[in-house]
């Protein structure tokens, strides 16, 4: 095949324009390391889900003093993730101990900002970190009725708010603080793995996801349905007194993370 002379020069150009891309994304990377965990929610679901690329996690659990997750938390995600995700070289939790943030309640920028000054796990080499962020504050979407018990809010970045975690248990007796944590810390990795439907990837798009209460699954039981983590203070933990235990993924739930590289 011949080529004319304008033809080799425009794709001479292309192929250094391409180049110059590749190039200025490796410097993007080297410039912010933190760089990874900074995309949106539900786009790192494959790798950690997989071991194509990151052979081992790293959740950093981040707290002030008084609001540190509970034993039976830390071992309920630990089995509830390697459960679903291929990880060879292990799950490691690490624990930072912070200053109290001030300022609460907190709206999502602060959390970000409190991220911004505290996390020190960040995805590198063959390792992926996850960030989470017991709260000693609120949420600024309180009301006298509602509450947020938790927030996925980057591809790789939950809080869970302690604090009102606390006070909920504190004025519904006959609940326990471990199975309230645990529900709200699974079920806030169940977005960040893409639950439901969040990056609309699913291999049941239809039927699945909850078109009253978006990006939460259809099943009662399911961990991913909306009254799992139901804001109404009132309901909540009745909600989980009633069940008595965390409430585990349904099989379409399953599917989904098993078609995205998961067990």
């Amino acid at each position: 095949m011949k080529f004319s002379p304008a033809s080799l020069l425009f794709l001479l150009f292309s192929i250094l324009l391409v180049t110059g891309c590749k190039d200025d994304d490796s410097d993007d990377a080297i410039n912010d390391p933190t760089a990874e965990n900074k995309k949106s929610l539900g786009t790192s679901a494959e790798d950690i889900l997989s071991n194509d690329i990151y052979n081992s996690m790293t959740i950093e659990f981040v707290y002030a003093a008084g609001f540190k997750p509970t034993e039976e938390t830390k071992l309920a995600i630990d089995t509830f993730l390697n459960e679903r995700t291929t990880k060879p070289n292990g799950i490691i939790i690490k624990e930072t101990v912070i200053e109290a943030p001030t300022g609460a309640p907190f709206d999502i920028d602060e959390i970000k900002e409190i991220e911004e000054n505290n996390r020190t796990a960040y995805t590198k080499d063959d390792d992926l970190a996850v960030y989470v962020f017991f709260s000693n504050g609120n949420s600024n979407k309180d009301t006298d009725k509602t509450v947020t018990l938790g927030t996925a809010y980057r591809n790789t970045s939950i809080v869970i708010y302690k604090k009102t975690l606390q006070e909920l248990i504190d004025n519904n007796q006959g609940s326990d603080l471990p199975t309230l944590e645990t529900t709200t810390l699974e079920h806030e990795f169940g977005h960040i793995l893409g639950l439901v439907n969040i990056t609309e990837d699913d291999i049941h798009p239809e039927g699945h996801e909850d078109t009253n209460n978006s990006r939460h699954c259809v099943v009662e039981n399911c961990l991913m349905y909306f009254q799992a983590t139901n804001t109404e203070r009132r309901e909540v933990a009745r909600f989980l007194q009633r069940r008595g235990s965390v409430p585990e993924l349904d099989l379409l739930c399953i599917a989904d993370l098993q078609a995205k590289g998961g067990k």
